[in-house]
């Protein structure tokens, strides 16, 4: 019976909409029309049309039932996995990768009403990702420092998280990652300089391959003031706790 029912999974067809097209093709094809990527860490929120989302999440449920089924996992008989297909399905589209299929969080942003223009540091942010190679979980921090000027544009402390949480959310690697979220930091806010500095801990690392847990990667972004002035650049890394300026 059970080999009934995995036969019958493995050919199971794509979710399709009425018209009869799986809506993951329907998507693809949105975003090639508009000559853009759709790379694991891309957002495709803008080519997802209303309701479409609950039916990517039974296209993706129906694939991994057929993966489970190909791993010979008993997901009939198994009662801790019986629902298992659905849950990495939600997981992946509602949760850890929702960067990709949301659109960005509201930003409020307001005027230098002050003409602010000292340095400012937010951060330990809690970063959560995955490595767009094995899939595995990205775990670590990030820090932020902004040098204002009369034109910089003021958001809130807690939409820096957001942004980070935002960004990260998508299949990443930490190196391209961290320009993404500088990036969008510039855009929103147009400092006079602006510096990231991410630390991580990579679980294709420490859970398989080489198996090194105590392991981290750190790299770092400067722009604007500090890229050209190092005096600001050693106060922004002294500032940062538990860390040393060279």
């Amino acid at each position: 019976m059970f080999q009934d029912l995995v036969a019958a999974s493995a050919q199971q067809p794509a979710v399709q909409d009425p018209q009869g097209t799986p809506v993951s093709v329907k998507i693809r094809e949105r975003v090639q029309a508009a000559g853009r990527s759709f790379h694991a860490n891309d957002n495709i929120a803008e080519f997802i049309e209303p309701g479409e989302l609950e039916l990517l999440l039974d296209e993706v449920e129906s694939k991994m039932q057929g993966v489970l089924d190909s791993m010979v996992i008993d997901t009939v008989n198994d009662h801790n996995s019986q629902a298992t297909a659905r849950r990495v399905a939600k997981m992946y589209l509602k949760e850890v990768f929702a960067g990709r299929y949301h659109k960005q969080p509201a930003i409020t942003e307001f005027p230098n009403g002050k003409n602010l223009n000292e340095l400012m540091i937010v951060g330990p942010i809690t970063v959560r990702s995955a490595c767009s190679h094995h899939l595995c979980p990205v775990m670590g921090k990030v820090w932020i420092g902004v040098m204002p000027n009369k034109n910089t544009n003021v958001i809130g402390l807690s939409k820096y998280a957001r942004l980070v949480d935002w960004v990260l959310g998508r299949p990443q690697i930490q190196e391209e990652a961290i320009i993404q979220l500088a990036d969008l930091i510039m855009e929103k806010t147009r400092p006079d300089g602006l510096a990231v500095v991410m630390e991580c801990s990579h679980f294709c690392m420490s859970w398989r391959g080489v198996r090194e847990k105590d392991s981290k990667m750190l790299n770092s972004v400067m722009r604007g003031a500090f890229l050209k002035d190092p005096t600001l650049r050693r106060e922004f890394l002294a500032l940062i706790p538990g860390r040393k300026a060279d």
